[in-house]
């Protein structure tokens, strides 16, 4: 694993508690993911299996999960892994790099990736993008959230916690481009606002596309 692995692994795995505490019934307050969600599911459910990729506590794939799909959670963090198998025995959760999955071409009927991509260096996206392009069957639907904008934020401190996480905001249209790049057909996109008093005041966007 790279440096940047090595420190983004490390943060989390100190955070991971507090995080998932959080985080875990955080879609309960939010109806506008819970639609992606739902658009997302029904696309993928006839293609195949799904993976939540940077699951962190899990929310995403108990979700998805109790809503018929089979469902696997990938994370970078051992630690939140093991958090999220906590809350969800009943679902299977692994480590893994986004940028280098384990699982064979095709692997997988759907991916979502909430507030996932925003950790990868931009340079690193096309890669990336081709990389979910891989193990994603011919059909299958990719669902992305992530922080709107040009910012860059390195935090030491994270729930009272030592670290060295960056947090990375993408255009739109830029993802867009490179979504539609890598081979994918772009459905829709959207925004929205933060919701107030449950998450950072930052402007969310959401794409679906299909392979």
């Amino acid at each position: 694993m790279d440096a940047w692995g090595r420190r983004h692994r490390e943060g989390y795995d100190r955070v991971a508690h507090a995080y998932a505490e959080r985080t875990f019934v955080e879609l309960t307050h939010k109806p506008f993911d819970r639609a992606w969600l739902d658009r997302f599911a029904g696309l993928a459910r006839p293609v195949g299996p799904v993976c939540d990729l940077g699951c962190g506590a899990g929310q995403v794939a108990r979700y998805l999960h109790d809503r018929g799909l089979d469902v696997t959670g990938i994370d970078l963090s051992e630690t939140m892994v093991a958090e999220a198998a906590r809350r969800s025995p009943d679902i299977i959760v692994r480590t893994g790099d986004m940028r280098a999955l384990a699982d064979p071409d095709g692997a997988f009927g759907g991916i979502a990736a909430f507030y996932s991509i925003i950790h990868i260096p931009r340079s690193e996206l096309p890669a990336l993008l081709m990389e979910l392009r891989r193990v994603l069957r011919p059909g299958g639907a990719l669902l992305l959230a992530f922080h709107v904008g040009q910012a860059d934020i390195h935090l030491t401190d994270w729930y009272d916690q030592p670290v060295a996480i960056d947090f990375l905001f993408h255009d739109r249209a830029e993802v867009e481009r490179l979504v539609q790049a890598a081979g994918f057909t772009l459905l829709d996109s959207a925004e929205r606002p933060p919701y107030p008093d449950i998450e950072a005041a930052t402007q969310r966007a959401y794409l679906l596309a299909r392979l």
